[in-house]
């Protein structure tokens, strides 16, 4: 049997020094016959440096945006790209390089089992050594706590970057995708669960970034925070549409 096409997103905004690195791992991959097949679509976000052509130096797709859009402008653009070209499912990767390629293997397993969306988790299983400061570390527990109490769910990692994506929700999402910060994350966990999506997430290492600078510091999560408490408040209302959805 053929595997499926898979497709990793990496949403980038001046990451020429990272995305070497990153790119890298992703090709090593491909000698190892037992890892999957994977094609890799790079979003330049709007960069001001040379992080476009250092994706295509290394081999990589680029679809490159003429103003920064944010990560979940990017990614939709990675998931209407992936439903054009007639992709089974695809991978959001970040271009930091905190996140290890070679775990992509363990998100699209829970993909074959039927999950549509597969989080990568920093704070899943037995040895969890993720640590994060006070404020993003509160603001992650406020995260946790308002996924429980609006979907009914318990998600370890509701704001990692690192997820696995079903072709039937790809097509959701290449439509109608949050775009602001944090809603590329919580708000999309949300939408999946609430349309009845399989939701699931899985053990994944983290690891520091590679290069580059952050592009979010405290005082900006905090306006952050702010608006998604106003955003799910908002959408207090909703609740998963399919029975025995989890």
């Amino acid at each position: 049997m053929p595997q499926p096409k898979t497709l990793v997103v990496i949403p980038a905004f001046n990451e020429q020094e990272a995305l070497p690195g990153v790119l890298k791992e992703l090709a090593e991959l491909a000698h190892d016959p037992d890892a999957p097949r994977l094609d890799v679509l790079v979003v330049d976000d709007g960069s001001r440096d040379a992080t476009a052509d250092v994706a295509r130096a290394h081999g990589a797709l680029c679809a490159q945006l003429p103003f920064n859009l944010g990560v979940g402008g990017a990614l939709r653009t990675g998931f209407r790209f992936a439903v054009a070209h007639g992709y089974d499912r695809a991978v959001q990767l970040d271009a930091d390089g905190q996140h290890d390629p070679a775990d992509i293997a363990t998100l699209l397993a829970k993909l074959d089992e039927g999950a549509d969306l597969v989080i990568g988790s920093r704070f899943a299983g037995d040895n969890v050594t993720y640590e994060v400061g006070h404020v993003r570390g509160g603001g992650m527990r406020f995260l946790r706590f308002a996924v429980r109490l609006l979907a009914g769910r318990t998600i370890l990692d509701t704001s990692s970057g690192f997820r696995a994506f079903s072709r039937p929700l790809l097509e959701d999402f290449a439509h109608d995708y949050p775009v602001e910060y944090l809603g590329d994350t919580v708000e999309a966990l949300l939408l999946a669960i609430h349309r009845g999506f399989e939701v699931t997430e899985v053990p994944v290492s983290m690891r520091t970034r590679s290069q580059g600078v952050p592009s979010s510091r405290n005082f900006r999560l905090l306006y952050h925070y702010v608006r998604l408490v106003i955003v799910l408040a908002s959408s207090a209302h909703l609740r998963p549409h399919r029975e025995g959805s989890s």
